[in-house]
């Protein structure tokens, strides 16, 4: 079946559907000139197109003949709950994906998004959305999946919708959660070695082999990279120092404790649980949750990377800020797997 991954990002969601031959990635597209590098660099066969969406015409579109499966996430940042809750030009891109699902007219589609969409204008934007699915000929399933239900080592949530081209009479089934127990901090970092804020570790190596399954699984490389920790202030450093495991600023004595700030933030995570959603701070403690439980410092990209389940070959382009953005936007390796044997179980009737 042919793939199309709009908002594609660095490939994340993209990822589960070029590690099944049932699936050929044909086309994906982003305005982000190093998201497009990063995708590129990982899936080198597909053609990639660095543009804005709206300026992509339907004669363009029109080249893309026969695409089966339609994938895309466009920006979430408006209708997050993380962040403020207001409409802006982003969050109209939906429009754009409408419009590409109609010219390309797939089998399926697949609508990814944050949970705040769902309340978005007290609900009238998300059933406005299925609405227009509707009537494009779709019939609309949609669930909030957690990406720690499928081994991710990290609680977080999404919403997914699917759309089934209403010839296909058979209802979709949404992959089931594939691990009761959580892949914890400690489970799938441990293997990388303790760094101080602003060393690089790289040199070092990995401590010990893989020795559980979320190991083997991102373990796909030799050669540990992108595992440096930002270099921070020394009253960060000692803040950091001072927390302990799971504890966040208003656990600190008053003298060193920050005046700024939400209430999860300058906060450790815990090293025997999953991590807390990460976003593009996930490397800045004023910003989130996330100071290292067993090193107190920063997380690195690489540790970012594991928490999103992405394998220690993927690469990522552009500079520091660059890669943590595709890294906190994307949609987690293993849940893009889950995702792609659903679709494929569907249209080939397996189970």
């Amino acid at each position: 079946m042919k793939v199309c991954d709009i908002f594609c990002g660095a490939g994340g969601l993209s990822y589960g559907f070029t590690k099944d031959e049932y699936f050929e990635l044909v086309v994906a597209c982003d305005i982000d000139k190093n998201a497009i590098a990063s995708y590129q660099a990982n899936h080198p066969y597909t053609q990639t197109i660095c543009k804005d969406i709206s300026k992509l015409n339907n004669a363009k579109l029109k080249e893309f003949s026969n695409i089966d499966i339609l994938l895309g996430g466009p920006p979430c940042q408006s209708y997050s709950t993380l962040g403020k809750r207001q409409m802006d030009t982003r969050a109209n891109l939906f429009r754009e994906y409408l419009r590409v699902l109609e010219s390309l007219t797939p089998k399926a589609f697949i609508f990814e998004n944050v949970v705040g969409l769902l309340s978005m204008q007290k609900g009238r934007l998300f059933s406005y959305i299925c609405e227009n699915f509707e009537k494009l000929g779709y019939k609309i399933y949609y669930k909030i999946l957690n990406a720690a239900d499928f081994g991710v080592p990290q609680i977080r949530q999404r919403v997914i919708v699917v759309g089934i081209r209403r010839e296909f009479d058979k209802d979709f089934t949404f992959p089931q959660a594939t691990h009761k127990n959580f892949v914890s901090l400690e489970q799938a970092i441990d293997d990388l070695p303790p760094i101080k804020s602003g060393e690089n570790g790289n040199h070092l190596g990995y401590r010990y082999e893989a020795c559980n399954d979320f190991l083997h699984f991102v373990r796909k490389s030799k050669i540990l990279s992108e595992h440096e920790s930002p270099k921070n202030n020394a009253n960060l450093i000692q803040i950091m120092r001072l927390l302990q495991d799971g504890q966040r600023k208003d656990d600190l004595p008053l003298s060193v404790r920050p005046k700024s700030g939400y209430t999860n933030t300058y906060a450790k995570m815990w090293w025997k649980k999953p991590a807390p959603t990460i976003t593009r701070n996930f490397a800045t403690p004023s910003s989130s949750r996330c100071i290292h439980p067993r090193d107190s410092r920063a997380l690195s990209i690489r540790e970012g990377a594991r928490l999103q389940s992405f394998p220690d070959d993927y690469i990522f382009c552009g500079n520091s800020s660059d890669k943590k953005l595709q890294i906190g936007n994307a949609v987690p390796p293993l849940v893009s797997m889950a995702l792609a044997k659903a679709i494929k179980d569907y249209f080939k009737g397996g189970k």
